[in-house]
């Protein structure tokens, strides 16, 4: 790709940007949320039209006028959320379009036999007639990286494909990743989690406000070097945060929020907890542990049929968000896209959305009120664009999870609950994140932090919620455990250790 430029109005997404992916190697895309990562991607699949610029395959001029002009060119691309239909087999989805015909259709037995050779192919030992819903989401990504190959693929676009996996399922990826690299496919991996590319990349590009910084092999790019390109500044300025769990709390008081022995039936198991003013609380655990089931129990997103609460020392029945809201409590979910962002709204009243739902519909916020409410929170956030017509939708990841986080703050919550607000946001961002809970709990707000790092959760929480298996094993305090510790107790369901 050489001089690649797309301009939306008043947004200059990429500025003259070249890119070069080579047969045979993993190249990782690099860059701050809103860098032009995901417009360069969707310059090469055909998503976006070009202003400016010029594609070539194997050494031949390409336009790409659509995704299968793309897909034509052998670009394919598996995206974070699985594009396959989880209501067929995993042959069907492996072989979808391109199944064997017989004289009276689809040759069934056949698709799934082909499918089966595909799948062995990888390295893959799995069923082609199971459903793909019965298979984890990182199951799912193999299959749909399968699929890719029957496509016959040169270029493969891996676009976060890790946020969602554990440890082990990160590593059967790779496998398959590297077996397709030594087969010569050119493989573009994006991810956020600096410790993956540096595993599995050999080259990196890095792009900075739309435009080309440079590219890299990685044995000669260290890793600080990487941020201060990425972000624009030092590393140093990003770790000025002092860790967040020695700061002392207070809990001779009443609790913000008390549970006991809240649960549900085939959910999760009862539990307690508090959470005390100006605390951080820690939820820890694997994939699957119980951390969100647990948060939408108190939240009323999900209704308990065991236990009770408490709110400020008085009994609370939240059997709604509503219910929720009305008693200053706040959940940004871990799926923003599909329960936090309205994108076809703007960033000004994407952040109104949650006040203007307290108040009532009727009783309308003046427009000045609003204004202001908006540019404060803009400004306190660094939302990029800093523009409150933009529309939510063309927000980078990282800036749409501050535009939640503004949405909530502005109802001036007690007891704010963040579901993995740093999930597949860059550095910067993240550190922008962690820096703002930090500000808001020393200023007083409670909040329930989850997060599939645990370091995160170490280093932000003062008080540490041990689940697993949809079960509270234990607490722990952050500041007498380190991360060893913590995945121990994880391991060995606190046995042995204080709870």
């Amino acid at each position: 790709m050489r001089g690649i430029t797309i301009q939306f109005p008043g947004v200059l997404a990429l500025d003259n940007v070249d890119f070069t992916l080579r047969a045979g190697e993993v190249h990782s895309l690099m860059g701050e949320n809103g860098a032009g990562k995901s417009t360069l991607i969707k310059a090469l699949t055909g998503v976006y039209a070009i202003d400016a610029g010029a594609i070539t395959v194997s050494g031949e001029h390409r336009e790409f006028k659509s995704t299968a002009d793309a897909q034509a060119a052998g670009i394919s691309t598996v995206y974070q959320e699985v594009n396959l239909c989880t209501n067929l087999t995993v042959g069907e989805n492996v072989m979808l379009g391109h199944e064997p015909r017989k004289l009276r259709g689809i040759d069934w037995a056949g698709t799934h036999r082909e499918a089966a050779a595909h799948l062995a192919d990888l390295g893959l030992d799995i069923d082609p007639r199971s459903m793909l819903s019965s298979h984890s989401i990182a199951i799912q990504q193999l299959v749909a990286i399968s699929r890719a190959m029957v496509l016959d693929a040169r270029v493969l676009i891996l676009d976060e494909p890790t946020s969602s996996l554990d440890r082990g399922e990160v590593e059967a990826l790779f496998a398959v990743v590297r077996g397709l690299r030594d087969r010569g496919v050119a493989i573009l991996f994006v991810s956020h989690f600096l410790d993956q590319v540096y595993e599995i990349a050999d080259r990196i590009t890095v792009l900075r406000n739309g435009k080309l910084v440079g590219e890299y092999p990685v044995a000669e790019l260290p890793r600080d070097q990487l941020v201060t390109k990425m972000i624009g500044r030092a590393i140093d300025e990003l770790e000025s945060l002092s860790s967040a769990s020695e700061r002392a709390i207070d809990r001779s008081g009443t609790p913000v929020l008390k549970a006991e022995g809240i649960g549900k039936r085939g959910f999760i198991e009862p539990a307690d907890l508090d959470v005390y003013p100006g605390e951080v609380l820690g939820f820890a655990g694997l994939l699957g542990s119980g951390r969100t089931e647990l948060v939408r129990l108190l939240y009323g997103a999900d209704r308990a049929d065991a236990g009770s609460l408490e709110v400020a020392g008085k009994p609370a029945k939240i059997t709604s968000p509503r219910h929720a809201i009305d008693n200053h409590i706040a959940f940004s979910s871990e799926d923003r896209r599909g329960e936090g962002i309205v994108g076809d709204l703007t960033v000004a009243e994407n952040i109104v959305l949650g006040i203007q739902a307290r108040k009532g519909w009727v009783h309308k916020i003046r427009k000045a009120e609003q204004d202001a409410i908006v540019s404060d929170y803009i400004t306190a956030l660094d939302v990029r664009p800093a523009n409150p017509n933009a529309l939510a939708r063309n927000l980078s990841g990282g800036n749409q999870q501050k535009l939640l986080l503004a949405r909530w703050l502005a109802t001036a919550p007690s007891l704010l609950i963040l579901d993995e607000p740093t999930r597949g946001i860059d550095v910067g961002a993240k550190a922008d994140i962690q820096r703002k809970v930090a500000e808001l709990s020393e200023a007083g707000l409670s909040v329930i932090f989850i997060s599939s790092e645990l370091e995160e959760v170490l280093r932000i929480a003062q008080r540490v919620v041990v689940l697993r298996d949809r079960k509270r094993i234990g607490e722990l305090d952050s500041s007498a455990v380190d991360l060893d510790g913590l995945v121990d107790y994880i391991a060995n369901e606190g046995k042995g250790s204080a709870a």
